[in-house]
């Protein structure tokens, strides 16, 4: 792809983005001027209805970037619909709560949900147009990726070659051919990917990539976590990162403890009746246990009661093997399938939180046995372990069901070392989208498994290893 091609995206995406939310946000204003301004006691003349619209377009663009559903050519074109809409939605009964205030109150709900109705179509029309303008304007990146384990490159080779619309793997070379080979292969590819690489080698090819203005993909290790995670100091002249290390500081526990029991106890209360019926459907399928308590870990290795609604049949593990769901699992009952699709088996949870076992954000709590499968593969699997478990996380959004322990695990540091409330609120935001998209993040592990696939031959001790290896075959 012609780089100085490429400079032009942000412009064209901006541009994209910016007629869809004039789209949107002329469609509110037309609702309000022919229906609720007249209704108003003292109706907005020309410049209130202006700071009126502006600031709908304002909260419309929030929403849009926490949903990512302005994310053209990135994202699938059905990802962005449902994204844009959830966006549009949440703008608008922030828009209705707004006129309700001016109003004094509680106006006439119909014309903003026709509005809503009519703005759902644009988003449609326009996702697939732009989506269609963007991919011929922006091709698939020719891309090349260097790798210093086969295993891993290979895995997230497949994963690119889903989005075979955004990314081609065109090449693969192992860094075992050497730097010189490397380098004169990149001038031929749009952008570079480095997965799981010995660090020297890392280093030298990201300082190559950055001084011939080369895109770049990284499949960051933990340590580059960690660092993310760190504060800017300096010592006289010296630069220094300062990394801390010891979970989250008095002050935000107590901030994050309190949201907690803010949020938990808000959510047990609304939904007491989807609880309530869910039980009743669980009780009169099989006339079984309504509830299903696991032993979980939460921050320092404490064990406690996770609750959730029983959604398999009852000793769904009488041979006393701990194991995940796997894809189409007999063991899972027909009224469990529905409240595992729609997330309602985790409602229980809610008094975990409230309690203080469990946090509303945080690392998903694993079982004993599982969490020691893991840790004697990977012993930075307990760094997680820094903070409380959580009903919903950066892995839980992020990732799938069936996502790495590893993967899992960075997803998890990210969260940890970025920690702040905005982060929480962004994450329970991002929760409720994964409830209309269920399949994007519930697949379950292979048939036969009773794990995650384990992956650690990425690891950072391995990296003298590799190099010693590499060096030899070269």
């Amino acid at each position: 792809m012609n780089r100085d091609k490429e400079k032009y995206k942000r412009v064209a995406l901006f541009i994209d983005s910016l007629v869809l939310l004039t789209w949107l946000t002329s469609t509110f204003g037309i609702i309000w001027i022919n229906f609720y301004n007249d209704q108003m006691k003292n109706s907005f003349f020309s410049r209130g209805n202006w700071v009126l619209f502006g600031l709908y377009m304002a909260i419309l663009w929030v929403f849009s970037k926490i949903y990512r559903g302005l994310k053209v050519g990135t994202l699938k074109t059905a990802d962005i619909i449902v994204s844009q809409i959830l966006a549009t939605f949440c703008t608008n009964v922030v828009a209705y709560f707004q006129i309700a205030l001016i109003a004094r109150k509680l106006p006439e709900v119909g014309p903003l949900l026709i509005g809503m109705l009519y703005q759902c179509a644009v988003i449609v029309i326009w996702a697939v147009v732009s989506g269609v303008i963007i991919r011929n304007l922006y091709p698939a990146k020719n891309v090349l990726m260097l790798y210093g384990n086969e295993h891993s490159a290979m895995m997230l080779s497949e994963k690119m070659s889903r989005r075979a619309d955004k990314y081609q793997v065109s090449e693969m070379i192992n860094v075992s051919q050497g730097m010189e080979y490397m380098t004169s292969r990149m001038e031929e590819f749009d952008a570079v990917v480095i997965c799981d690489t010995p660090n020297d080698i890392r280093n030298d090819l990201l300082k190559y990539c950055f001084s011939n203005s080369i895109r770049t993909y990284l499949v960051p290790k933990i340590s580059d976590i960690i660092v993310r995670g760190s504060d800017n100091n300096e010592l006289f002249d010296t630069p220094l990162l300062t990394s801390r290390n010891d979970g989250l500081g008095i002050e935000k526990r107590a901030v994050k403890r309190l949201f907690d029991i803010i949020i938990s106890g808000i959510g047990i209360i609304i939904a007491s009746p989807f609880m309530l019926l869910t039980a009743i459907a669980i009780k009169l399928y099989d006339r079984g246990p309504v509830l299903y308590k696991q032993t979980r870990y939460t921050i320092g290795k404490r064990e406690f009661k996770l609750l959730k609604f029983r959604s398999m049949v009852v000793d769904a593990e009488k041979d006393g093997v701990a194991r995940l769901a796997s894809e189409k699992d007999k063991r899972i009952t027909p009224v469990g399938k529905i409240i595992r699709k729609i997330r309602f088996d985790e409602l229980p949870q809610l008094f975990n939180i409230f309690k203080g076992d469990m946090s509303v954000v945080g690392p998903r709590p694993e079982r004993p046995e599982i969490h020691a499968q893991y840790e004697k593969e990977m012993p930075e699997f307990s760094f997680r372990l820094k903070v409380k478990a959580g009903l919903t996380g950066n892995a839980q959004v992020v990732g799938k069901y069936n996502t790495t322990p590893y993967d899992k695990l960075k997803l998890d540091l990210m969260y940890i070392e970025k920690y702040s409330l905005a982060l929480d609120i962004l994450l329970i935001l991002k929760t409720v989208k994964i409830i209309f998209m269920p399949e994007e993040s519930t697949e379950g592990i292979k048939e036969g498994q009773a794990t995650a696939e384990i992956t650690t031959k990425n690891k950072e001790e391995d990296d003298a290893n590799e190099h010693t290896r590499a060096s030899d075959r070269s």
